[in-house]
């Protein structure tokens, strides 16, 4: 496996791990005010999504995808964001955000100001519906790894 020296997702999980495959891990991120906030993390270091072969590219949108359908599904959110920004941490990752019109942030980015306080009840009423909903996700991903 390729690793490249000082980045974070090489040295680590990057987050609370929902699932480790033999290509891809799952994490939830720790980022304050967003509990639905997931990361789709290529093992290998590679900075570009161009950089896999066409059959992984396959696995990792069909695994940005679970997580995606499993958020929308079991959490009815108001938008999913997702991205692969990659400009502060140059290794392939999908950013795969639940947000609601309620929270902290929205419409904005969850990296712009916040513009309000999100609601601690229903920030909470969220977080108690994760652990089902990784349960699934981590069922629709073993599926894909085939």
């Amino acid at each position: 496996m390729t690793v490249q020296q000082d980045c974070p997702f090489c040295e680590g999980p990057g987050g609370r791990v929902v699932f480790e495959g033999a290509k891809l891990r799952v994490i939830r991120a720790e980022e304050a005010g967003f509990p639905a906030f997931y990361r789709v993390i290529w093992r290998e270091h590679a900075p570009e999504f161009s950089d896999l072969e066409a059959g992984d590219r396959v696995l990792c949108m069909e695994a940005v995808t679970a997580v995606e359908k499993c958020l929308r599904e079991r959490l009815k959110p108001t938008k999913i964001n997702l991205a692969a920004l990659g400009n502060m941490v140059p290794h392939l990752h999908w950013h795969v955000i639940a947000r609601f019109d309620w929270d902290s942030h929205f419409p904005s980015p969850f990296w712009a100001a916040a513009q309000r306080a999100a609601p601690v009840d229903r920030v909470a009423e969220l977080q108690a519906l994760l652990p089902e909903l990784e349960a699934e996700m981590v069922r629709r991903l073993v599926l894909l790894q085939g």
